[in-house]
């Protein structure tokens, strides 16, 4: 079953909801997650992917119970990773044959 849209970078909900939900800059959310400002703008445009470090850094930072959660963080890029992956073609590669 092929998923019929192109799941958004996690970076675009942080860009989008949480930084403007809480009044930030891009620097001071920077500053508040121990990251550089660069670390963070390149996420936050999809340049680069949440990593599993990041994911616990915006657990700590939003709350679990803010959405800050890091598996759905690692979820949903592993979702986007994975669309696009589809997306350049499956890899020509021969199913497994069994020894015999």
């Amino acid at each position: 079953m092929t998923r019929l849209f192109n799941p958004p970078h996690p970076g675009e909900a942080l860009r989008d909801d949480v930084l403007p939900a809480l009044g930030l800059t891009v620097t001071e959310a920077a500053a508040q997650l121990g990251v550089t400002r660069a670390a963070l703008s390149r996420i936050l445009h999809g340049h680069a992917g949440i990593s599993p470090e990041m994911a616990l850094r915006l657990e700590a930072w939003l709350g679990e119970e803010n959405g800050g959660r890091a598996d759905l963080w690692l979820a949903q890029q592993s979702a986007y990773d994975l669309w696009q992956a589809r997306a350049k073609g499956a890899p020509k590669v021969a199913r497994a044959q069994a020894r015999t």
